[in-house]
């Protein structure tokens, strides 16, 4: 067999063995490694691994992914998730389904300190769904909210999806945070939307809940206020210059850790049970990229990417609906794997693909059929691949956002789960559109900042 079809049957093996369960770390390792060595035997294999590893692991952008992780880690311990709530509740409670939208808001306000979809959508379940049953909110309803809330996590800065994003395209994580923020608040504004019409149509899934007095409020509304500070450190920090992502990830740690020793809440079995979590997942999301950078050499040396690349561009589609083709495949891997393992698998195949109907990596708005860069199709690119990425979270069969909220709410079918956040899913799509249609929305922060 030719180089070509050799790849092409890796990538074939690859899918069948995430089809069957198989860890995508330890797919795309034996796919990558037995494909190489296939290419060009093993003391190649066995020479790229003698040093592979070490490369991978010591590159300085990545040492801000732990910190993160660790960041949100000890922030899930706190306490700061059921401020939120408590805040978002004193001023939207009172409202037609008002408990709902305050689940949504304290899920964007716990994102922001968190990074991770995942346990924004465990934390803010164990906050907000007892509530939601308290005011006989529907099943599906109630689910469904916070199980799509959870994805803001993996938008709203700090993102450790979004920075493996810029590290993989080589893209600057300060400016793809700037990019996201908007983008993130979009969703918020659509969801609450969402939350509205839905109980508008059905309004006894969401009645009214009880208004706040002002003492409450005033209470409810200072005790966010160490989130409010540690968000203007690490990001204000960021966006201004201040410092880089790294020392940005350390002074959110030592600040969030403050917060939850100066409220007694963060004990040495907290720290250690936060640190091995942190360890945990580092671990994994460093064994994945090992397993990616094998794929992608072996891939390399079979010229799959290239002829990817080359196909769409002679294939006489428009850019726009070559785009939108990629989207839609993403959104499909969602439904087979988890959303960081679909970033480091799809896009070093997708994002060659757009440099080439692009132009070129040197292509100037003039010459691209986009209108932009490719340092601006980086980030308008990345920003609406995390957006498809999001919708894998709340996607039948996986969908880990739906399972998680699922575990916490037992005696709600998970059918019911999946078909509670089916309104939000179509926000989802109308944000992706309004991006598709309007793609400076993504520059306006990038552009009053760098001016």
């Amino acid at each position: 067999m030719d180089s070509l079809t050799i790849g092409l049957t890796g990538l074939g093996v690859l899918v069948a063995l995430i089809a069957i369960r198989i860890p995508i770390a330890y797919a795309m390792i034996l796919v990558g490694g037995v494909g190489t060595a296939v290419l060009n035997g093993w003391p190649i294999v066995l020479s790229q691994l003698k040093d592979l590893a070490y490369a991978q692991f010591s590159n300085y952008d990545l040492s801000v992914v732990p910190l993160f992780v660790l960041m949100g880690a000890i922030a899930s311990r706190t306490g700061l998730s059921a401020d939120l709530f408590r805040a978002a509740n004193a001023w939207l409670g009172w409202m037609r389904g008002g408990v709902a939208m305050s689940a949504i808001a304290a899920c964007a306000g716990f994102g922001s300190v968190c990074g991770s979809s995942l346990a924004t959508a465990s934390t803010m379940g164990r906050v907000a769904l007892p509530e939601l049953k308290k005011y006989r909110y529907s099943d599906r309803l109630a689910t469904g909210t916070i199980a799509a809330g959870g994805v803001l996590g993996i938008l709203i800065p700090p993102s450790v999806v979004l920075i493996i994003y810029a590290i993989i395209v080589e893209a600057n994580v300060v400016t793809m945070f700037m990019a996201a923020l908007l983008p993130g608040l979009i969703a918020v504004a659509l969801f609450l939307l969402t939350i509205l019409a839905y109980t508008t149509l059905a309004p006894g899934s969401g009645p009214s809940g009880q208004r706040a007095s002002r003492a409450e409020l005033v209470s409810a509304t200072l005790a966010i206020f160490p989130v409010l500070v540690v968000f203007a450190a690490v990001i204000g920090g960021l966006y201004f210059g201040l410092f880089n992502p790294t020392p940005a990830a350390a002074v959110g740690v030592v600040m969030v850790a403050l917060i939850g020793l100066l409220r007694g809440k963060l004990t040495l079995v907290e720290t250690r049970e936060a640190l091995l979590e942190t360890a945990r997942t580092t671990g994994m999301i460093f064994l994945i990229l090992l397993g990616a950078e094998l794929l992608k050499i072996f891939m390399a040396r079979g010229g799959v990417p290239q002829v990817m690349a080359e196909m769409m561009a002679g294939s006489g589609l428009a850019p726009m609906t070559t785009l939108i083709l990629l989207l839609a495949a993403l959104i499909l891997l969602g439904c087979l794997m988890d959303s960081l393992s679909m970033i480091l698998l799809a896009i070093p195949f997708f994002w060659p693909v757009l440099v080439e109907i692009n132009g070129g990596d040197w292509a100037t708005a003039a010459e691209s059929p986009f209108g932009m860069t490719t340092e601006d199709l980086k980030i308008w690119f990345g920003i609406l691949a995390l957006i498809v990425v999001e919708l894998g979270l709340i996607t039948p069969p996986v969908g880990m956002n739906v399972f998680i909220i699922s575990a916490q709410a037992p005696d709600v079918p998970m059918r019911d789960t999946f078909l509670g956040v089916l309104p939000f899913f179509f926000a989802e799509l109308l944000r992706v559109a309004l991006l598709l249609a309007v793609p400076g929305l993504v520059f306006i922060l990038p552009g009053l900042v760098g001016s």
